[in-house]
Order: C-alpha cells, then sequence, then structure tokens
C-alpha cells in the first residue's frame, strides 16, 4: 500500500517511539474489556463508516477511468460493509481490534484491489480550480489587516473555513452535493469562541514575540482547504522569512490532497518570479509524506519528509483525520499545533464539544 522506499519514524517524536507515540486519540477500547466483544465505541465508530459506503459508492460508480465501474462499486459497497460487520460480531477479525487507521485502511484497499485509484479526482479537480481563481482575493483581504494579531487570527479562521471541505464525512458529503461550499461564508459562519481546545490565544503571542524557522506542516483536503486556508497562511509564514514544508499524501484518499497535485497547484499559483502574490517562494517545498490514509500514523513517514523535518521548530497538524483523530496528543521534541475542525459527531461527543466546533491545540516546548 505505502511507498515501496522504507518508512521512517518522524524525527521530532521523542523517543523510544513505542511508550512515547500511539498514532490514535480516541480509545475504542480498554484492557479490562473482554477482547471478543465489540465496545460500544467501537460499535458506534464502525457504524460512522458503514453510513459512510453509500457516497463513497457513489463516487466509485461514476469513476470513468474504471472498466464495469458500477459493478465493482457495487462489490467494494458489498465487501466493505460484510467486514465491518464481522469487526462487530468479533473485533479481532480483520487485523483488529479496530481503530480509524484499520478502518480506513480496509476501505482503501478494498477500493485499489477492485482498481479504483481516485474516486474523488473529478471533485478535487473541480474545488481546485475553484479555489484557485478565489486565491488572490483571499490573499488581498488578509493583507489588508494592518494588525499582524488579527491578520493571524483571522489566517486561522481561514483554515477552519477551509477544512469544511471533507467528503469523508457523511453529513458534509451530502450538504456539498446539494450546493457546495463558500469560503466566505464558512468564514463568517465558524462557531464564537471559545473553541473547544482553544489555544488561539497563546499561539498568537508566541508568533508575535518571535516567529520560528522552519515549520513542516502535514497537510489534508483539496480545494479551499489547502488553497485558500493553508497556503495564506504559509505565504505569511515566507513572508516573515520562515522555511515551510507542506507534507502531502503519497497516494489519493478521499478528497485529500497528494504531493503530486500540491506542486501543480502551486505551479498555477506562483508568478513567472516564482513568487505567491508578491511573497518569495523559493523557502517552500512541497514533501511526499508516504502517506496513502486521510489520518497519519507518524511512526511511518517517508524518509524525503523526516529528511525535511529534522531542523523544524514548530510542526503542523492540519484537519480533523491527521490533527485530531489520530495525533491530538501527540508531543513533539518541538513546539507544535494541532489545528482542524471537528465533523464526526463521535469526536465533538469525546471532546465534549460541538459538531462543526474548531480545535487549536498549541503546545511549546521550552527549549
Amino acid at each position: 500500500m505505502e511507498s515501496d522506499s522504507e518508512m521512517v519514524a518522524f524525527p521530532l517524536l521523542p523517543t523510544p517511539i513505542e511508550s512515547n507515540y500511539r498514532a490514535s486519540t480516541i480509545p475504542y477500547r480498554f484492557p479490562s474489556d473482554n477482547p471478543r466483544k465489540a465496545t460500544p465505541t467501537e460499535i458506534s465508530w464502525i457504524d460512522l463508516f458503514l453510513n459512510s459506503i453509500p457516497s463513497f459508492k457513489n463516487r466509485a460508480e461514476s469513476d470513468t477511468t474504471v472498466p464495469d465501474a458500477p459493478v465493482r462499486a457495487e462489490k467494494f459497497a458489498k465487501r466493505y460493509a460484510e467486514i465491518l460487520e464481522d469487526l462487530k460480531k468479533d473485533p479481532e477479525s480483520h487485523g483488529g481490534p479496530p481503530d480509524c487507521i484499520l478502518l480506513c485502511r480496509i476501505r482503501e484497499q478494498i477500493l485499489r484491489e477492485l482498481g479504483f485509484r481516485d474516486i474523488f479526482k473529478k471533485v478535487k479537480d473541480d474545488e481546485n480550480a475553484k479555489a484557485i481563481s478565489l486565491f488572490p482575493e483571499v490573499v488581498r483581504l488578509s493583507d489588508a489587516i494592518e494588525d499582524e494579531g488579527k491578520r493571524i487570527e483571522s489566517l486561522v479562521r481561514g483554515i477552519f473555513a477551509g477544512n469544511i471541505f471533507d467528503l469523508g464525512s457523511a453529513q458534509l458529503a451530502e450538504v456539498f452535493s446539494k450546493d457546495g461550499m463558500s469560503f466566505m461564508a464558512s468564514c463568517q459562519n465558524l462557531v464564537t469562541r471559545p473553541w473547544v481546545i482553544d489555544d488561539l490565544d497563546n499561539f498568537q503571542a508566541r508568533w508575535l514575540k518571535k516567529p520560528w524557522k522552519k515549520a513542516v506542516i502535514f497537510v489534508d483536503n483539496s480545494g479551499a482547504d489547502i488553497i485558500l486556508g493553508i497556503l495564506p497562511f504559509a505565504r505569511e509564514m515566507l513572508r516573515l522569512g520562515m522555511q515551510v514544508v507542506l507534507a502531502a499524501n503519497e497516494l489519493p484518499s478521499i478528497n485529500d490532497v497528494t504531493y503530486t497535485e500540491l506542486a501543480e497547484i502551486l505551479s498555477k499559483l506562483k508568478d513567472e518570479n516564482g513568487q505567491l502574490m508578491g511573497v518569495d517562494s523559493s523557502n517552500l517545498l512541497i514533501s511526499n509524506s508516504g502517506n496513502d490514509l486521510p489520518v497519519i500514523d507518524l511512526s511511518r513517514v517517508s524518509q524525503e519528509v523526516a529528511y525535511l523535518s529534522t531542523d523544524a521548530d514548530l510542526v503542523i497538524l492540519e484537519g480533523m483525520g491527521r490533527g485530531i483523530e489520530t495525533n491530538l496528543y501527540a508531543q513533539f521534541k518541538c513546539d507544535s499545533l494541532k489545528i482542524g475542525m471537528v465533523k464526526h459527531p463521535e469526536v465533538a461527543q469525546f471532546l465534549g464539544g460541538r459538531l462543526y466546533d474548531c480545535v487549536i491545540k498549541y503546545n511549546e516546548v521550552q527549549s
């Protein structure tokens, strides 16, 4: 499933990794639970993945790159549903007990075995084109904010607004198929602060005191998320002289952006001098994270992203899958920011927040 080159542990995780890191935020079970009986949490998460099958099946059916797509899409839906029902009956089957990494991996595996490589390709391309046309205006509005603290807050709000474009959420996939997403409206309509985890003030204060030297950002979705959320934020870092590494998936998964797609997007946004709306982008690097899922296990990343990250002093994990569901409590040897929107009721319940609440968790490491 992953790239052929050997995967390594992310170098900014504290060692030994076995005792210091686990790519899981929400415990689906405890050691005292019966290993042969699915826990209520496991059942609710398996149901969440069961509920997403129809939207994945619809995308797969209309994949024109795959012969007999409707027949294969039906096979995918049937096979995945069977495996999920098996896990409810026996959580130790199919490589369980289940967590969100396993549930995502099985889904991707079945799609790929049936010949589906990128069932969200068309919607990603459409959304990227729309977002690219809006990029200059979003950047101009941000640049017009003179107060640096307010500009940082506006850029963070832009990340949340962009992060709504997530077709892995059954509810959002439905909203999206009806009327698309308006980035500007989303910025205005974020839930009120304080958010469920709200370290914005601390993050802002630290940024204003002294910017970091190098940030590694593990990015999430295509469209508004990467183009109108992350890129204006990264551009502000570049403007202040920081180096920025954008780490994107190696292979497609849901509507997440891949590193090849990201390179293509940037080539369309840069001018002939390699500038992003007047900001030099020579300190902006794109890296293949080695990942092929909408969540991430940082004990297995590409050698490329590991090499580029060794001297970073800020790690950012963006999006619900990477920043909340798998790495919310991950500790790093340097400062870290986990940022994303809560788009599953199960996550909202675990955090004690609202659906579409925002998470910005900043950890500063005293040097």
